[in-house]
């Protein structure tokens, strides 16, 4: 599932190709993808203004003056900016085209799994950050509300493993289970350790290491280990940089000891035994 790290790059991929475009086309191949399309979407979008591209953990929001269209990228997910023309292949389900003549191009959703979303949500309806599907979602790690404090004062009350904790989303938003495996590595923090064992000592560390796992996951492109694509049909690189997940047997890079793996919440989770503790 693309995380944190792989929307961002879509959404900078995307924004500078939709922010202030107007919609003039939009072909749904479905009736739906992990829910139904809105009836009037078509009639919602068609020669309105895009006013900006924003993401809210995993959702990309397309920003316009009456409403937001909330993507979502699901388990295989991409979205890829295209010339007007090329012929849809199979799990191409949807395409917002915008512009005119020379200057027109096509957003298309590709979505083997069909797990992804595509929702309107009108300002008539109150504020998007209220709806269900974002209206229980922790602060932003990259964003300056996001330190140890807020992840300490979150965690109290949690006996629960913080890997389990972290990718709950509602202290921290987007930190899924690649980047929550090596920011724990990077904080020396066992994944299996009791939240509420954490001292606002550890906090600070763990949240640095989240912001700087994130902010370099970015920077590589995100990580392609099956589906992601970059809206530019490249692939990410982040993973040739990983310290421990999807290293089960290999040698720490740290220590050499070996890596080891387990299921935490039907998850698998990557640790070091001797360079992470309780």
């Amino acid at each position: 599932m693309p995380e944190l790290p792989e929307v961002e790059v879509t959404r900078r991929g995307i924004a500078p190709y939709l922010e202030q475009e107007t919609v003039s086309g939009l072909v749904l191949r479905r009736e739906g993808l992990r829910w139904p399309f809105a009836p009037d979407l078509a009639q919602q979008l068609m020669g309105r203004k895009i006013e900006a591209c924003e993401r809210r953990g995993k959702y990309l929001i397309l920003q316009f003056a009456h409403g937001v269209l909330i993507l979502h990228l699901g388990m295989s997910g991409h979205l890829r900016i295209l010339p007007p023309g090329i012929a849809p292949e199979k799990h191409d389900h949807v395409d917002l085209q915008m512009g005119q003549g020379a200057a027109a191009r096509v957003l298309r959703f590709t979505d083997p799994r069909r797990f992804g979303a595509v929702l309107w949500h009108a300002h008539a309806d109150g504020p998007w950050q209220a709806h269900p599907l974002l209206a229980h979602l922790g602060v932003e790690p990259l964003q300056e509300g996001f330190d140890g404090a807020v992840l300490h004062q979150g965690c109290r009350k949690r006996s629960a493993a913080i890997k389990q904790v972290l990718l709950a989303g509602d202290i921290v938003v987007g930190v899924g289970n690649i980047y929550c495996s090596e920011a724990l590595f990077m904080a020396r923090i066992h994944p299996k350790t009791p939240a509420n064992r954490l001292s606002r000592a550890r906090c600070d560390k763990l949240a640095g290491a989240i912001r700087q796992i994130l902010a370099a996951a970015i920077e590589k492109g995100g990580s392609t280990l099956r589906d992601f694509l970059q809206v530019n049909g490249q692939s990410g690189y982040f993973q040739q940089d990983y310290f421990v997940y999807a290293r089960s047997g290999q040698p720490c890079r740290v220590c050499q000891h070996p890596v080891r793996q387990l299921q935490q919440g039907q998850r698998s989770t990557f640790y070091c035994a001797h360079c992470q503790h309780w």
